[in-house]
């Protein structure tokens, strides 16, 4: 329990243990195929195995991959914060493949494979439907088979991709989306068509690592420039470890410059700021603010409300030591809308569970 409360987790992230967990659950032909090409792993899209981030000296197992095996998720994952839900969000790369009905074929084995061997054995997990972005029609497939399942609750993208999230040939998938009551997840992690940062490739992990605020910002301001929460009034978007003291400042400058060019994108009728706090979110892991708590509150008024962030572990991901998963000094009815409330208020089928 954290203070006193039972959380619910918004970013834990299983692993597949390598492709060959994933050929029970892939058909016949694409079964075949992966086989006698010798298609490799799908491992670097966000956090490259062996990287310290990756996870905790005291997260990972001797042999393996870290978070690939159920028991131990249970053990150091959820039993340690008393966690009554948490969403599976897979980061096996199904975006690195250049092949659209390949694409599609590894996301379709994925989702059933997360569903029966990770939601089928405990009923506290929950997961995002992984989506081939290569093709937003089959992307929209995948939506619709895996939808009738309640315990998918979210559609997961990643950040970085071949173009900017808010061009309107991605509209059929948040149509989808918001057709289902399912938030759209953007994690951080990339696809590698561009480069990582605006002015080429980067030499180290370190400059790709810190880069992906800049793809979040960049992102959110394409979501809200296109039109993509006019056109979808009821979507609501999650920016899942992405940070968020940028919010303050970049939000300050997008509407400083919306402001005076509202002739260019007349769909966008309402403040950037006020976009953000009706219909995005935000992971709390990782928590990118200074340890200390007059700061922390500093930040947090500065984002303009109570509503934006979602309590997350972001396991196995080194984020925090021990069971530090939340900043020092929050006030307590904070605490409960981070941990609880804005949760259940952002996914309408966890509210089926406890209801």
């Amino acid at each position: 329990m954290l203070n006193g409360l039972a959380p619910i987790d918004c970013d834990l992230h299983p692993a597949v243990p390598g492709v060959e967990a994933l050929l029970p659950y892939m058909e016949d032909h694409w079964r075949e195929t992966v086989v006698q090409r010798g298609v490799h792993e799908l491992d670097s899209i966000s956090y490259p195995n062996n990287a310290p981030l990756t996870a905790r000296p005291d997260w990972r197992p001797e042999t393996g991959k870290a978070g690939a095996d159920l028991a131990q998720v249970q053990d150091q994952a959820l039993a340690p914060f008393g966690t009554q839900l948490a969403i599976c969000n897979c980061l096996y790369g199904v975006q690195l493949l250049f092949s659209e009905d390949m694409a599609a074929a590894y996301a379709r084995a994925l989702n059933d494979w997360i569903a029966a061997e990770w939601l089928d054995k405990d009923p506290r997990l929950r997961a995002s439907i992984v989506v081939p972005p290569q093709s937003a029609e089959l992307a929209v497939e995948e939506i619709e088979r895996c939808a009738a399942d309640r315990r998918f609750v979210q559609v997961l993208l990643l950040v970085m991709g071949e173009t900017m999230l808010g061009r309107r040939h991605h509209w059929p998938i948040y149509e989808a989306a918001q057709r289902h009551g399912l938030p759209v997840g953007i994690h951080a992690g990339s696809g590698y068509r561009h480069p990582v940062t605006p002015v080429g490739w980067p030499s180290y992990y370190t400059e790709d690592y810190a880069m992906q605020a800049v793809a979040f910002q960049s992102q959110l301001a394409s979501l809200i420039a296109e039109g993509v929460f006019a056109k979808f009034p009821d979507l609501k978007v999650v920016l899942l470890e992405s940070g968020f003291t940028w919010l303050p400042p970049f939000l300050w400058r997008l509407r400083k410059y919306w402001r005076g060019l509202t002739m260019e994108v007349p769909w966008v009728d309402r403040s950037p700021a006020e976009i953000v706090r009706d219909s995005v979110r935000f992971s709390l892991q990782p928590f990118d603010a200074p340890d200390d708590p007059d700061t922390v509150l500093q930040v947090l008024e500065h984002m303009g409300s109570d509503d934006l962030l979602l309590f997350s572990t972001d396991y196995p991901h080194w984020q925090f030591d021990g069971d530090r998963v939340l900043p020092d000094g929050l006030p307590e009815d904070l605490v409960r809308k981070i941990l609880v409330e804005t949760p259940l208020e952002t996914y309408p089928r966890l509210r089926e569970t406890l209801s």
